[in-house]
């Protein structure tokens, strides 16, 4: 089962380390819940499902609140239920609120009813364990917690955590991005943006307006911080001498490599968050409009559950393509972006355009090769990227122009019976040879559909 929960777990082990008892035990309380709940084995639905073309006028969300009344048992009893009047207990009510508007989001401005695009009912309980400081989905509904009062307040009450953990629904019935490593932070990434859209579409502010801030409401005045995480400015939330210092990168140059919380899903997910930031400010105006529709397109359309951050990239350019044009003001701004970030060639590198021959650098000449292993075969294509459909042809741009392969290539030296690629390509300029174990699961795939395809 994928569990996702919005304290990532790293900030949790910072406050159970701390020196201030109180705190340390609700957070070392909190891990132990959050680990038993990761085994209990719920299972979860998950890819594909399809978006109707347009949600109707008599569509609406199905809504259901429990209380759990301090307890671990789940659902709880129902307090509120669609179509109901408030209840006297604002946990509830914003519990019920958050799933209405983030419904809203997704039906109105994206055609999806609901979060399988099927009029999936929405299901959340409050109150959940004693003084619990998280909330989650666990593939069947929402959990809040209702925080331990000295570092965290009750977990409705940001509306955008609410949007960021149903957003995870939605990624189920879709990409079922894998959650581990690059595509774990692209999960945790997409659920950012559509969290903060649900705000930004509910208070009507423009992407310059907006504070971009991911559970602003949730810390206490007696945190140094300003929220879990920044969109405009990852790695500058929190400097808490209980919760340590945030550690989100907003650049390649910085990305962190771990075991700890799946490979970092909640730390690098600042990259592509930063990424996304930067498009929806050089577009302008309402960010869940044309760059929410970017990120909604390539959500539910031909991604695979393993995509990294490459892809993920090129895949967005080629939907701002698609939807605006190419060499429009949107598909400028979303490869400016990744490459601000340092995903894609950064801006005054090596040229898209090859000025010496008059070609696209898309149609460069690479020669990819696979060897090693006990029967060391080799095998090996040359081809032009022009020739491969254009998503393929995208990432292998941004794996050519961008630093990962030469950072991936220096990390473990390839040796004669190992596993290996070699990637070349005369311009722009490279040769490296990566060893299949520092590869991610969709660059692997990328260079074996190559490898496979007939041309």
């Amino acid at each position: 089962m994928t569990r996702c929960s919005i304290v990532p777990p790293h900030v949790l082990a910072a406050l159970a380390r701390s020196a201030e008892a109180e705190p340390a035990l609700v957070a070392a309380r909190t891990l132990a819940i959050d680990a038993s709940l990761r085994h209990s084995g719920r299972p979860v639905r998950t890819r594909p499902s399809a978006i109707p073309a347009a949600p109707s006028p008599e569509q609406g969300p199905l809504r259901t609140i429990h209380d759990a009344g301090g307890s671990e048992e789940l659902p709880g009893a129902v307090v509120r239920s669609e179509g109901e009047p408030a209840t006297e207990d604002l946990a509830a009510d914003e519990a019920y609120d958050g799933l209405g508007l983030t419904w809203e989001l997704w039906a109105r401005e994206y055609g999806r009813d609901s979060l399988d695009g099927a009029g999936m009912p929405l299901v959340a309980t409050v109150h959940y364990a004693q003084r619990y400081d998280n909330a989650f989905w666990d593939g069947a509904q929402m959990v809040f917690g209702d925080g331990d009062g000295e570092i965290f307040t009750r977990f409705t009450a940001s509306l955008d955590v609410i949007g960021h953990e149903l957003a995870h629904g939605v990624t189920e019935h879709t990409a079922a991005l894998v959650y581990r490593g690059q595509s774990g932070a692209l999960n945790e990434h997409v659920s950012d943006v559509f969290g903060v859209l649900v705000k930004q579409r509910h208070l009507g502010q423009s992407a310059e307006e907006a504070d971009w801030l991911i559970g602003a409401e949730l810390l206490t005045a007696s945190v140094q911080g300003q929220a879990l995480r920044s969109m405009a400015a990852p790695g500058t939330a929190y400097d808490d001498p209980r919760m340590g210092a945030d550690p989100q990168p907003a650049h390649m140059d910085a990305y962190v490599r771990t075991s700890e919380d799946n490979g970092g899903v909640h730390i690098n997910s600042g990259i592509p968050n930063k990424a996304f930031h930067l498009a929806a400010t050089a577009i302008g105006g309402p960010a869940w409009q044309a760059p929410g529709l970017i990120w909604r397109d390539v959500l539910t359309g031909e991604i695979a559950p393993d995509c990294d951050f490459a892809t993920f990239a090129a895949l967005t350019v080629a939907a701002a393509r698609a939807r605006f044009g190419d060499g429009s003001t949107q598909a400028e701004a979303v490869a400016g972006a990744w490459q601000q970030v340092g995903v894609i060639a950064a801006e005054g590198g090596t040229p898209l355009v090859d000025e010496t021959e008059g070609t696209e650098a898309g149609g460069a000449l690479v020669r990819l090769t696979r060897s090693g292993g006990v029967a060391g075969l080799t095998r090996s294509r040359e081809l032009s990227l022009g020739e491969l459909p254009e998503p393929d042809a995208l990432a292998f741009r941004s794996l050519i122009e961008g630093p990962q392969l030469p950072r991936l290539a220096a990390e473990e030296s390839s040796r004669p019976d190992a596993l290996c690629y070699g990637l070349w390509c005369e311009r722009p300029e490279l040769d490296v040879q990566l060893a299949e174990s520092v590869l991610p699961q969709a660059t692997r795939s990328l260079f074996e559909r190559t490898l496979r395809r007939e041309v």
